[in-house]
């Protein structure tokens, strides 16, 4: 193939890679320099979060032997057993499986009796006490399913979403079963959520970093690159500079 021809050929694959290309490399930037100049412990919420409740040294706690044959099946298989608090009551969560579905119990740790998931009402105050500054509450809402885009996806179900006005602007989520804080959401982690799917390039549930598209634009970018330096070197009056006699 003749040099001049080659030279069409690769700047015509640059130009149209690079048209292709540049709006998805102009959001990627924009969603680094987002990354990069935000504190992401702000994003999360954790500036606007209560230290978590101390147990008591002072109390007598059952020893789980003593309830775990009571609630639990010989089919049930254990996942895990915490000695934690909801609402400055001592209580051993137990997450175990059963039938293949994954269960929840709360029970009194100190006297063995099984707690009622939690209400309303309840949720506000698990909210209220994890909250660090003082705001009022503008919004509830009962969640029994999300979508794939909701900013509490992948978290257990049901829930309660209690939305804060200034100075806090998020929204606490508390799961009914769990009896506890999963996360905060504000408008800085909504952001952040939003370029996120734009940087994964990931649009159906944000998370997959190996997801088709991602790959096939990462190829088509080092074509992009492999191109400009195969352009440069073609057309490169100093490196194509004929020697003299």
């Amino acid at each position: 193939m003749r040099k001049s021809k080659l030279v069409r050929l690769t700047r015509q694959w640059h130009r149209y890679l690079g048209a292709f290309l540049g709006i998805q490399f102009l959001l990627w930037t924009l969603g680094g320099l987002y990354f990069s100049w935000t504190n992401i412990d702000k994003i999360r919420g954790d500036n606007l979060k209560n230290e978590k409740p101390y147990l008591s040294n002072k109390a007598t706690y059952l020893s789980p032997s003593d309830f775990l044959l009571k609630h639990l099946k010989q089919s049930d298989s254990l996942i895990s057993l915490e000695l934690t608090t909801i609402l400055e009551e001592p209580i051993y969560r137990l997450q175990f499986t059963n039938e293949g579905k994954n269960e929840v119990l709360l029970i009194n740790a100190e006297n063995g009796k099984l707690r009622k998931p939690l209400n309303e009402q309840e949720a506000i105050k698990v909210a209220n006490n994890k909250l660090n500054i003082e705001a009022t509450v503008t919004d509830i809402e009962y969640l029994i399913k999300t979508g794939n885009h909701h900013e509490y996806r992948g978290r257990p179900l049901p829930a309660y979403a209690i939305t804060y006005g200034n100075p806090a602007n998020t929204t606490v989520y508390i799961s009914k079963k769990y009896g506890n804080v999963q996360t905060f959401r504000s408008n800085q982690w909504r952001v952040f959520d939003f370029l996120w799917m734009l940087h994964t390039m990931d649009y159906q549930e944000r998370d997959n970093f190996n997801n088709i598209v991602l790959r096939a634009f990462s190829l088509f970018g080092i074509f992009t690159i492999l191109s400009g330096f195969t352009l440069y070197v073609l057309t490169s009056k100093t490196l194509n500079k004929k020697r003299k006699p």
